[in-house]
């Protein structure tokens, strides 16, 4: 709104205080007006109905049917029978015939800036960790402009899968999942809500050995920053919260110190971060516990001690059965040879890992620790796209051995209170994301439904829907 010059001119010649009056009323009018385009803006939330046979409540695994979500704008407004929801005139109803609905997916432990193709069996033997750190290194060396359309894409892909939301770990340069964050949240690219951490944090030769001298710390900056002591190890965190990260990821080896950690853990809990430590071992385990971290991401060698520590500390570990079931040899097969040797010590090897890791699913049953699970999903996996990739790994937990409403618990609503965000997701309640996906079948009875989502919605927008005619 703008006043006439003559106007203008008008008040200018009209005594002090009269004209400050005039001016003062003047610009009251043009703010009352911008409010009440804004509020009519609001009130005119675009309202939709979604229909189903059934919805599960990960909370206590009762499952409504039928099942009627009424969403406003993107939040979640009403969930309940046909009888218990007055349905607005003009809203848009979506019909999912017999699906099961449930709670957006998400995915507590991933790397979207990671795609990593298994090198030749040679070139594995050639270097210090083969497997992972010749990819690691490509991606780090090449242009951040490709490595950012590769993360747009794997985020894509996840949405597509169902997963809604991400808690991205490291992997994606200096501000690769930050700036992807931002892009999905201004909704300029698709993609799931993603917590990011930027840069991990970690002890010298955590990932990589031998580099050449000349040309080591410019390589490392792009990925990781260095705990060198307590001081260097708040600095880090400093240099992640100047990239406006949403949580701060370490790495835990021998090499670091308690101290070191709990500095870490300081630092960033005094700007409301949460820390999620990558353990494996005994000892690593022991010094994310004894430091305080959040959450222990992997924890496969935890002890039953250990599991009550966290448990007694409100600890969540974060499971991530993303090697079990022969999944290198699916990955390695279809695009390299493997030797008659090299494959039968990977059969066997794979076959004492998932022995070990069913021990250790039922120990964290039974010792009441939180729990939540993340893909770890950064490889290549031929013939599937990366959202496939991820899902799939969600009903390894199912096969070795956790009942399926704890799967779906485990990705749901145990997700988000690890992340910090219950107040927001995982489950579909009043006042939170309008986040949904749908299944064919009943993944209470079988869990690889969630491999075959039909339907998505995220923020209150469909993003797939394989089961209703246009």
């Amino acid at each position: 709104m703008q006043i006439p010059i003559r106007q203008a001119f008008e008040l200018l010649e009209q005594p002090p205080l009269t004209c400050m009056r005039k001016i003062a009323t003047s610009f009251a009018l043009v703010f009352l007006t911008l409010a009440s385009v804004q509020l009519s803006a609001q009130s005119a939330a675009s309202v939709t109905l979604v229909k189903a046979e059934r919805l599960l409540d990960p909370r206590t695994g009762n499952v409504l049917t039928p099942a009627f979500v009424l969403i406003e704008g993107d939040k979640v407004k009403q969930v309940g029978s046909s009888s218990q929801i007055g349905v607005p005139s003009g809203a848009k109803i979506i019909d999912l015939g017999i699906a099961t609905l449930l709670p957006g997916l998400i995915d507590s432990h991933t790397h979207l800036f990671l795609d990593i193709i298994v090198p030749p069996e040679a070139e594995m033997a050639r270097h210090e960790n083969g497997l992972f750190a010749p990819g690691m290194l490509l991606a780090m060396v090449e242009s951040p402009t490709k490595r950012a359309f590769l993360g747009a894409q794997m985020a894509r892909e996840d949405l597509e899968s169902g997963i809604t939301t991400v808690r991205n770990l490291g992997h994606s340069g200096v501000d690769g999942d930050t700036e992807l964050r931002d892009a999905i949240n201004a909704g300029r690219v698709p993609g799931p809500r993603i917590l990011a951490s930027a840069r991990k944090l970690i002890t010298r030769g955590s990932y990589v050995q031998n580099l050449n001298p000349a040309l080591a710390e410019p390589i490392l900056q792009q990925e990781f920053l260095l705990i060198e002591g307590t001081d260097r190890a708040r600095a880090a965190v400093r240099q992640n919260e100047f990239q406006n990260v949403d949580v701060i990821k370490v790495t835990a080896d021998d090499n670091l110190t308690v101290p070191e950690l709990a500095a870490v853990v300081e630092e960033a809990h005094r700007q409301h971060l949460k820390v999620a430590v990558h353990a494996v071992d005994k000892t690593s385990i022991q010094t994310a516990i004894d430091a305080g971290a959040d959450s222990i991401e992997h924890g496969n060698d935890s002890s039953d001690e250990q599991l009550r520590q966290m448990r007694d500390k409100g600890i969540f570990l974060d499971l991530t059965p993303t090697a079990y079931g022969g999944f290198f040899l699916k990955i390695m097969e279809p695009t390299i040879v493997l030797s008659a040797e090299t494959r039968s010590s990977r059969v066997s090897s794979s076959a004492r890992r998932d022995k070990q890791y069913k021990d250790f699913v039922q120990r964290v049953l039974k010792s009441g620790v939180k729990f939540a699970a993340g893909s770890d999903m950064c490889w290549f996996y031929p013939g599937n796209t990366r959202g496939q990739a991820s899902t799939a790994t969600f009903a390894n937990l199912r096969d070795a051995g956790m009942p399926a409403l704890d799967v779906i618990r485990a990705i749901t609503i145990h997700a988000a209170e690890g992340l910090g965000w219950q107040d927001r997701i995982g489950t579909v309640e009043p006042g939170k994301f309008a986040d949904l996906v749908a299944v064919s079948g009943d993944p209470l009875a079988d869990i690889t439904e969630l491999e075959r989502v039909r339907f998505v919605m995220k923020d209150g927008k469909v993003v797939r829907n394989d089961l209703t005619k246009p």
